[in-house]
């Protein structure tokens, strides 16, 4: 699946999107990155497979899951994310987009919108508190709130399947999506961040409850796993404690068996 360059130029030069134009401009265009990307992912999704996109924001993981030959079910809460979505995935009848939160429960939740940089927008109020004068966060401003739905992922897998991978993104807000799963998958990954380092403490005791039980990482945007042999609940956890603050953010990731 290759996105259409014109609807991606066309939102580049609108400046009612200017806010996203540093994502768009980040992760689109680079075929080095895009290759290390899909490496990361052919560990975990193969052609045919059902991918959850949970935090799509604007869509660069569902370029790559495509690209491996997988549906995709993105959820994305921002309007002008899913814009963007939208229209560079417009035809692909292999995306379907969920503007909505994935979370604990079937409700509404307050979203804190970063307008000048909705990449950290977030559903997750104590992650707006960790940040407020952190170092490296000092510049972050959530200026809005809006109200929007959830969904949680038991229901998503009830409504279309289940997924060979599971993606999570949402800024602080990824034990709240763990906690509405109520099984193991084949595999998964949840966002962390230095800031927030119990959020991912909570997340490795719920997938670990769950029934996952090997792990890696790969910090920031490297594309890289960290470790050669995946690792135990306890010495993820560990590492991610002994990670100094400048890290900044990784993912974790968990699967029910080794390879």
């Amino acid at each position: 699946m290759v996105i259409s360059k014109d609807a991606l130029e066309s939102l580049k030069a609108d400046p009612a999107a200017a806010s996203i134009r540093r994502s768009l401009e980040f992760y689109y265009g680079n075929p080095r990155q895009d290759a290390a990307m899909d490496a990361l992912y052919a560990r975990f999704v193969r052609p045919g497979d059902l991918v959850f996109d949970i935090g799509s924001h604007v869509g660069d993981r569902i370029g790559s899951f495509r690209r491996l030959g997988a549906r995709v079910i993105a959820l994305e809460p921002q309007p002008l994310c899913v814009r963007a979505i939208r229209d560079l995935y417009a035809g692909d009848e292999e995306v379907t987009v969920v503007e909505a939160v994935c979370g604990a429960r079937e409700e509404t939740v307050t979203f804190y919108v970063n307008s000048a940089n909705p990449t950290v927008s977030t559903a997750s109020p104590d992650f707006v508190k960790a940040a407020d004068g952190a170092v490296g966060w000092q510049d972050q401003v959530w200026d809005s709130e809006v109200v929007v739905p959830a969904v949680t992922l038991d229901s998503l897998i009830e409504k279309y399947g289940t997924p060979a991978f599971t993606k999570i993104d949402v800024e602080g807000f990824e034990d709240s999506v763990l906690a509405g799963l109520s099984r193991a998958l084949p595999a998964l990954s949840f966002e962390f961040t230095t800031i927030e380092r119990a959020v991912a403490q909570r997340c490795l005791e719920r997938v670990t409850a769950l029934g996952f039980t090997h792990f890696n990482v790969s910090m920031g945007e490297s594309m890289t796993l960290e470790f050669g042999d995946w690792v135990s609940p306890e010495a993820m956890a560990a590492h991610v404690l002994a990670l100094p603050h400048e890290a900044n953010s990784g993912d974790v990731y968990a699967r029910i068996t080794r390879s």
